[in-house]
């Protein structure tokens, strides 16, 4: 009886998180990141990339198709931002932040005038390799060349900005270089590159070689860290290797990196905090992180415990299958919880981004195990 109750949460949250994410889809194919948090309810590149992977890899392809289209449209609208940004660069002029393409737009795919940190790469780089997959997955060619325009303002705008320090996945530290804005760097150059052959492409590769190169350059003390040249961990460097193949999952610098993650960031009994001197909402155990470290360990061969954390995030959906941001149960910032509710309200929910990678570890189980994840699962469950 108990496998059975576990087993139909898994199922409400699957089709939970796919009716999310296409209800929420703006008609002109945006995703917004949180449609009951005011603070998100704007369309950001990165967040919606990993979101219509999502949909890509549970069939829902016009869903990933229609945002493609829209970042690409969007892109293009404001490709004058580039020729000037080259222009600045080129001369020695001092650049603002408002120079810089941003990370987010309206639904309707327009810039936000307000003082959000906006400098972000790496959801740039996350479109180039969303539309590599969808690409390499559907063999949607006519797609290709409706979106080539966008593809190369990108490259040649991530191969301006890709040493310039930026803020990072969570819009914090823009004074720093962040190995994780570079992983995403690297996987969309490298996915262009490979949709392509024309000068602009391989631009594109030429210089995911270089990135490549930099942060391997950048190790220290075996692992990799949250800036460069500096210490630190966050568990956003698990990109490095999933999905952007910067080193290969068993590569001794990301074994080494995902020891320090479960050491610092993983709490025991399940969940991913994102760094350990986090303070939003107290610093809580972040969903979409979680699964990342899930889909890490698949990737890595340590099923098990994919499992386990994957079966913690099916006990964070609320009664209507809607999944946090964050679970801020067991933060050691508690302080700073109040601080945060006051300020913008409770934790955002649903987020899309959760719902997201949750689908994509849940496929990515079925995928490399037809007929055997699910008695494995309940395996496991048994054991519990």
């Amino acid at each position: 009886m108990e496998n059975q109750k576990e087993e139909q949460k898994q199922k409400q949250l699957y089709r939970a998180s796919i009716n999310t994410i296409l209800e929420n889809q703006h008609s002109g194919g945006a995703f917004p990141a949180s449609p009951n948090y005011s603070t998100y309810q704007y369309a950001w590149l990165r967040d919606g990339s990993f979101t219509a992977y999502a949909m890509l890899k549970t069939g829902n392809t016009e869903s990933c198709k229609r945002f493609l289209l829209w970042v690409n449209k969007t892109i293009n609208r404001y490709s004058g931002k580039i020729d000037e940004l080259e222009s600045k660069i080129k001369k020695g002029s001092k650049t603002e932040n408002t120079d810089f393409l941003p990370a987010r737009y309206t639904l309707e795919g327009f810039e936000i005038e307000d003082d959000w940190p906006a400098f972000q790469i790496d959801g740039y780089g996350s479109w180039l390799w969303c539309t590599g997959e969808y690409i390499r997955a559907t063999r949607d060619y006519k797609l290709l060349q409706s979106v080539t325009p966008g593809i190369q303002n990108t490259i040649r705008y991530l191969i301006i900005t890709w040493q310039i320090p930026c803020y990072d996945c969570w819009e914090e530290y823009g004074e720093r270089i962040h190995t994780s804005t570079l992983a995403c760097v690297y996987g969309g150059l490298s996915a262009a590159a490979e949709l392509a052959e024309n000068e602009d492409f391989a631009k594109a590769g030429k210089t995911a070689y270089k990135v490549r190169r930099f942060i391997l350059s950048h190790i220290r003390d075996g692992g990799f860290t949250k800036f460069i040249n500096d210490d630190g961990i966050d568990a956003s460097l698990l990109w490095l290797a999933v999905p952007f193949k910067v080193v290969a999952v068993d590569s001794p610098a990301m074994v080494k990196t995902v020891s320090v993650i479960e050491e610092k960031l993983l709490v025991k009994g399940g969940g991913v905090k994102r760094y350990p001197e986090d303070t939003f909402y107290g610093g809580g155990q972040w969903i979409l992180l979680t699964c990342w470290l899930a889909w890490y360990y698949l990737m890595a061969g340590r099923g098990e415990e994919a499992y386990r954390l994957l079966a913690w995030v099916e006990e964070q959906q609320d009664e209507n299958g809607c999944l946090p941001e964050q679970v801020p149960g067991l933060t050691a910032n508690t302080s700073w919880m109040e601080e945060w509710r006051k300020r913008w309200g409770p934790v955002a929910t649903p987020l899309l981004w959760s719902h997201a990678m949750y689908l994509v570890v849940l496929q990515e189980m079925k995928e490399r195990d037809r007929g055997g994840v699910m008695s494995r699962w309940g395996k496991h469950r048994q054991q519990k």
